[in-house]
């Protein structure tokens, strides 16, 4: 936990600090209340230890402040021998709990514990609200329409592996075009994990510049640099025994990698400009829209750091690889904005559904939300028609299968066109020719055949 400790006797300072931090806790150490009141407005702690005896200050008044702006934190009290009636005053007044000076380690130990335990507790029953059912409609809930089920075998494939690995503490590279939703994959993988109940945090690699990213990822003391004001916790450390999903992990500069390659190997770190190791208790899940082994064959990603992300790797398909799923996306989507427009629409009429397969999806899934939310708009009739996408139909007439170097299915393209690109395509994603005459539903002889016909090396 993050623990701020208001007290002015050095001695009880001093002994309890060492105490809180060989249990592996932060804590901050604040002799004066009004100092201490304004840390606790610019940044969060879990736990207050609290001395009512603060030379002139009134320690009740100050308690009764801090509860004010932190309602849910717990408060410890630290009380003289035999001051039980102010004890009980405090705990009527918002404490959570009380120690009598001199008080043992274990007593100081056993009274982290239960705090440690009550924040559990309300951190359990805020994510219970916030998280929707696997019985509900995931259109009522978002605007994120992503299914896991697939009609596709190869994607199903793909999350088959991913959720097998939920359970395991295994790192995870989510690999695809951007727009596929590997953000939202990667938050499920954490709801399908036993890491359900810890946090879940984002950092965002091409966001920040190297030196923010840094902090941002490992946190820096005071001064480290300009601008450093106050020390400060980094993504590593509030993801503390959950999972830190690493986005975009294809654009973190070059000087960073041997840091990250340090936290996956070692489970150690240090923050910016301090020299105290500390322990990195995350499992990463990181995601890009760039070819990881490109870019260590350039020199622009470290051979060691990209075996450690990709001990489960997965690449997520494009949107125009599961047409047979479209409709369903686009179902949801139409869905959640039709009921947030509070606008009865029932569906895409034939040319609207066959305008839809047409389009080479270069955005994939956020292309899709985009366009289905227009059409929620603009729309005039009970459903959605080819007129009501005429943007989307003259991007298509616009851009052909150029964009994706794929014929689409409906297309004025031979059969023999279609056949030819289907080998290519998974003869590419398998790891073997065995594997991929498997999903092709043929023996290896007839694929060997093919590939001679069509000239497939």
């Amino acid at each position: 936990m993050d623990i701020i400790i208001v007290d002015d006797e050095k001695s009880t300072c001093h002994t309890t600090s060492r105490t809180l931090e060989a249990e592996g806790h932060y804590v901050e150490i604040w002799e004066g209340g009004v100092l201490a009141l304004r840390r606790l407005r610019e940044t969060h702690f879990d736990l207050v230890f609290l001395d009512l005896r603060l030379g002139d200050e009134e320690g009740i008044e100050l308690l009764q402040k801090i509860v004010a702006l932190e309602p849910q934190m717990p408060v410890v009290i630290f009380t003289a021998p035999g001051a039980i009636a102010t004890a009980v005053l405090a705990t009527q007044l918002g404490a959570f709990d009380y120690l009598q000076k001199p008080f043992a380690q274990d007593q100081l130990r056993a009274v982290c514990l239960k705090a440690h335990k009550f924040l559990n507790t309300r951190g359990d029953v805020r994510r219970a609200k916030e998280t929707p059912t696997e019985h509900n409609h995931p259109a009522r809930h978002s605007s994120s329409a992503l299914r896991f089920a697939s009609k596709d075998a190869m994607t199903c494939s793909q999350f088959d592996i991913l959720f097998r690995s939920a359970a395991t503490s295994a790192s995870i590279c989510l690999l695809g075009e951007s727009g596929t939703g590997k953000s939202v994959i990667a938050r499920e993988i954490h709801a399908r994990s036993h890491l359900r109940d810890k946090p879940f945090e984002t950092v965002s690699c091409p966001s920040l510049s190297k030196e923010l990213l840094e902090s941002e990822l490992f946190g820096h003391v005071k001064g480290s640099y300009t601008g450093a004001t106050k020390d400060t916790w980094g993504k590593i450390h509030e993801a503390d025994g959950g999972t830190l999903f690493l986005d975009e992990i294809g654009e973190i500069p070059l000087e960073i990698q041997p840091k990250l390659l340090r936290v996956l190997q070692e489970r150690e770190y240090e923050r910016v400009g301090e020299n105290k190791v500390r322990e990195a208790n995350v499992r990463i899940i990181s995601a890009t829209n760039r070819d990881l082994k490109a870019g260590v064959e350039a020199g622009n990603f470290r051979e060691d750091l990209y075996y450690r992300l990709s001990v489960i790797s997965v690449t997520i398909p494009p949107l125009r690889q599961r047409l047979a799923d479209l409709e369903y996306f686009a179902m949801d989507y139409l869905e959640y904005f039709s009921g947030e427009l509070e606008r009865k629409i029932d569906g895409f009429s034939e040319s609207g559904l066959s305008a839809l397969l047409e389009h080479p999806w270069p955005g994939n899934l956020r292309e899709l939300r985009n366009v289905i939310e227009r059409a929620s708009i603009l729309a005039d009739g009970p459903t959605i028609r080819a007129e009501d996408l005429s943007y989307l139909v003259s991007l298509s007439a616009d851009k052909p299968a150029r964009d994706s170097g794929l014929p689409r299915i409906g297309g004025h393209y031979s059969l023999e066109e279609i056949e030819k690109t289907h080998l290519v395509e998974v003869i590419r994603r398998e790891p073997s020719l065995r594997e991929a005459a498997a999903v092709l539903g043929i023996d290896n002889a007839t694929l060997y055949r093919k590939r001679k016909h069509f000239g497939i090396e």
